[in-house]
């Protein structure tokens, strides 16, 4: 099988043919038909994220048929969990000490099959074409699951206006909850995409919102955000940090904090996080802009991701 294959970071993909991968007790053998790029590739290409199985096909938000049965399925990031230590047994197996990720521990989607433990995978939408579909399973999960840790905000900022916060914005907007959309200095197109989904502000991260905010979420990989953003903040709001990296946080006067504002970080997601969006997304609807390459243009995707230079989400066609 045709895949994109991780040997080192920072090295560039290869392409390469690979053996068709043999599923395992309550696996099944998937072949891709999309599979979207999200920023966690990046950081595990650039080498940000320790530890990742090397050789490693990249790839965790993947669309695609069960070869046995035809079933269509969706592959998201937690891949495994050991459903036994104390936080699966609490309904948070996102904290999994011994959890496998896709894509990082386990080949994923930037090839022409994979392997997933079938309790793991989801079923898209019906109403999704496979590349529509395929940014939901972390771009719209992750987003989702910081969207309800941010709590009831009725003005909701938005930092980092990309694949995520377009579809969360789309969601937030659903709720009756208005957006504050915050991109890289001087990125007007990132700001008019944002008010023409919806946000009623849009502007530079240097620049206050026009009023105080009751809730931020952080999609940017970018620690120095988090005192902007809880600058921005009233009395009582939170900041959710969503990315599963994040540069150093600057030190910050603890008056930022003070007025029980709450800071707060999101991990990986629960399957019952992706039940209940994928259950919500066809009733908003949300759409998601979406750019399509090729398998072999995976590299490119990746670098077009990390210059800001895509509105949305790239997604890799590969059946």
């Amino acid at each position: 099988m045709r895949a994109m294959v991780l040997t080192a970071p920072g090295q560039p993909l290869e392409e390469c043919d690979l053996p068709i991968p043999e599923p395992g007790p309550g696996e099944v053998l998937i072949r891709v038909s999309a599979c979207a790029v999200c920023r966690t590739d990046l950081h595990i290409f650039d080498g940000e994220l320790p530890d990742p199985k090397l050789p490693l096909v990249l790839g965790h938000q993947i669309v695609g048929r069960v070869e046995e049965s035809g079933e269509r399925v969706g592959v998201p990031w937690l891949g495994w969990a050991d459903g036994e230590c104390r936080y699966c047994r609490s309904g948070r197996e996102n904290l999994c000490d011994a959890a496998q990720f896709t894509g990082f521990h386990r080949d994923g989607g930037y090839a022409e099959y994979v392997v997933a433990d079938k309790r793991f995978c989801h079923a898209p939408p019906e109403s999704y074409d496979d590349e529509a579909a395929a940014p939901l399973l972390c771009a719209g999960l992750i987003g989702f699951r910081a969207l309800r840790l941010a709590g009831d905000a009725e003005r909701l900022g938005l930092y980092g206006f990309g694949s995520s916060a377009h579809i969360i914005a789309q969601v937030a907007l659903h709720q009756g909850q208005r957006v504050f959309a915050f991109t890289r200095p001087g990125d007007a197109a990132g700001q008019e995409h944002a008010r023409a989904l919806g946000a009623e502000w849009a502007g530079g991260s240097d620049s206050p919102p026009p009023e105080e905010l009751d809730a931020a979420i952080i999609f940017a990989p970018v620690g120095a955000l988090v005192p902007v953003a809880l600058r921005a903040v009233a009395k009582g709001g939170t900041v959710v940090c969503a990315g599963i990296h994040m540069s150093d946080i600057p030190s910050f006067p603890y008056e930022l904090l003070w007025g029980e504002r709450t800071l707060r970080s999101v991990a990986n997601l629960t399957r019952q996080d992706g039940t209940d969006f994928l259950e919500l997304a066809p009733r908003v609807p949300v759409r998601a802009d979406i750019e399509t390459f090729p398998l072999e243009q995976a590299g490119e995707a990746l670098e077009r991701l990390r210059s800001g230079q895509l509105q949305g989400t790239a997604v890799l066609t590969v059946a």
